[in-house]
Order: C-alpha cells, then sequence, then structure tokens
C-alpha cells in the first residue's frame, strides 16, 4: 500500500516524479497533503538515487492553493490547525530548498496561492501555455504562506510582488515568464515531455555541486561580501575531493563529456 493518499510518488531513472492527486478538491492543499508533501521532501533529500525531483498536478491543474472547504470544517479551531498545516508545508519547502537535488515544476491549469508559492520555491519552471498564476491570499482576507514572502520579491522585486500580493492579478504563462516566475512556456500538449527532459539532463549531472550552487545564491541576499566569496572558497574546496569534482575536471582536460554519478 502507498505511504501516500494526496501525492502520488515514484523514482524513476534518478527522477522522483511527485504528482498533487486531489483532483476532485483542485489539488487544493490540506493538512494531509502538507504533511505527505514533507514527508517527500525528506526522502527527496535522503535518497542518493533522487538527483532530481519533478513537481505536477493530476487533473485539470496544477494546485488551486488552500483547502478552504477543510479549513471551513475546522472553523472552531482554525488558527491551531493553520499552525499545523504550515508547519508542515514550511518543513517540505525549506528541505525542497536546502536539498542537493534540484526541484522542477510542471504547470498547468492554475496556480493559485500555495500553488504559487511551490512554483516560487521551485529551481525550474516550466508552464503550459494556457496555465495562469494568482496570489489569492488576500482575496479571502489572508496573508501569503509556502515561502512566496520569500521568494517572489526575489524574483520580481518588492514593487511587483507588493502589486500581485494586494491585488491578486490573474497572470497568464506568457506574464510569469516576463516577470521571471516561470522558467519557459511549452505548449500544452508538450509540457510533461519538455519537463522530464530538464529533469533527465539535470539527473546525470553534478547533483552535489547543484546543492552547493542553489544554496550560495540563497545565502547571497543575506550576507555580507566577504562572508559570501568566503562560503563560496569553502564549498568548492570541499566539491574538488568530491567524486564528480574530480570526474569533471579530468573530463575537461581529456576533451570528453564528464560522467557524473552524483557523489
Amino acid at each position: 500500500m502507498s505511504e501516500y493518499s494526496t501525492l502520488l510518488f515514484e523514482v524513476r531513472d534518478n527522477i522522483a516524479f511527485i504528482t498533487f492527486n486531489r483532483p476532485e478538491a483542485a489539488n487544493s492543499l490540506n493538512a494531509e497533503m502538507a504533511r505527505e508533501l514533507m514527508l517527500a521532501s525528506i526522502r527527496c533529500d535522503e535518497d542518493p538515487e533522487v538527483r532530481v525531483a519533478l513537481l505536477s498536478g493530476s487533473g485539470g491543474t496544477f494546485s488551486a492553493g488552500g483547502d478552504l472547504k477543510s479549513f471551513y470544517a475546522h472553523r472552531a479551531l482554525l488558527p491551531a490547525h493553520l499552525k499545523e498545516v504550515t508547519a508542515y508545508l514550511h518543513a517540505a519547502m525549506s528541505r525542497f530548498t536546502r536539498m542537493d537535488a534540484p526541484l522542477i515544476a510542471a504547470v498547468h491549469g492554475s496556480a493559485a496561492g500555495a500553488g504559487l508559492s511551490f512554483v516560487c520555491a521551485c529551481d525550474i519552471v516550466y508552464a503550459a501555455e494556457s496555465a495562469k498564476f494568482t496570489m489569492a491570499y488576500t482575496k479571502i482576507g489572508l496573508n501569503p504562506d509556502g515561502s512566496s514572502t520569500y521568494f517572489l520579491p526575489r524574483i520580481v522585486g518588492l514593487r511587483r510582488a507588493l502589486e500581485l500580493t494586494l491585488t491578486n492579478r490573474l497572470l497568464t504563462a506568457t506574464e510569469a515568464l516576463q516577470l521571471g516566475i516561470v522558467t519557459k512556456v511549452v505548449p500544452d500538449s508538450e509540457l510533461m515531455a519538455a519537463s522530464t527532459d530538464m529533469a533527465k539532463r539535470l539527473a546525470a549531472g553534478p547533483t552535489r555541486a547543484f546543492g552547493a550552487s542553489k544554496r550560495l545564491l540563497h545565502s547571497g541576499f543575506s550576507e555580507t561580501l566577504e562572508t559570501q566569496m568566503e562560503l563560496e572558497s569553502r564549498s568548492i574546496a570541499g566539491l574538488s575531493k568530491s567524486e564528480d569534482g574530480r570526474e569533471g575536471i579530468k573530463a575537461f582536460l581529456e576533451k570528453r563529456p564528464a560522467k557524473f554519478v552524483g557523489r
């Protein structure tokens, strides 16, 4: 029996395919999905076979955000319930962001609320031409969660992040691409093929170097120049001792493609 009831999770060819699987609820996030996303993030972080993760949604949409029906059902104790949901969700976001394996999103339909938070937290985002994006939180009298207040201003700038959060403007895939929220827009029929091709390319890459690079790029917003350069120095020195680091240098000198193993 699968350990997941709200997700589909499968590892093939060093790719963890993670699929939101509540199509009857527009893949909205409830407490169980948040907990299972946390478990999936730990699996991706710990399993050496996982060298890239690909996040998508089943049915007609990526994710409509929080499950408001579920929240309303817990209205008597909603503050406590939301603290539980966000504890799981934020643990998942943190693990996905800091793990070595890159995280790719394949977005179709709508990415709203927490769905857009996931999009912003991913390293690479492919969107179908018909996809739509919106913050949605303040529309229901709540504030953003799921890391979007961290990632969105870094992607689009503070002024634009404020506008998108306060107005809940609906973005087309092309507009999201222009703002940097999306990496690439592809025809709807090519979304999963294009996303999987990128996942295969990254799965064959130097996984530890990817993780180190991700963490350095995130820390650069809060560190001083000298501290950031010291972090770079210590990290590159450590990677030079890795199996992939030695192979990369050797392959370059021998004028051949490197054969990375993720170690």
